[in-house]
């Protein structure tokens, strides 16, 4: 079973992630979304959300769901992974 990903609006640019996986662990985490560094990655303000639903997935793939952090910086993301940027490009096109 893929990891269930649920995303809602906390306030603007901010999103509460919920992530349920297959063993039953499920994690909430904040994902900040700051707009300049949205511009920096290529991407409009329009395309949020779907960079926050790319991203956790992005996130899943490389580290346990129990593992999750509980605040994600977008900026952080992309310093931690260098194959971040084009990855998000690849996956929202």
């Amino acid at each position: 079973m893929v990891p269930r990903i649920t995303i809602e609006p906390v306030i603007e640019h901010e999103y509460r992630v919920r992530i349920d996986d297959e063993h039953g662990d499920t994690v909430e985490s904040e994902i900040i979304v700051a707009p300049d560094v949205l511009t920096d990655l290529g991407f409009t303000s329009a395309d949020e959300r779907r960079v926050v639903q790319h991203t956790a997935a992005f996130l899943i793939e490389r580290q346990p769901v129990i593992d999750f952090p509980a605040l994600v910086y977008l900026d952080e993301v992309a310093a931690a992974y260098d194959d971040y940027p084009e990855q998000l490009h690849h996956r929202l096109s």
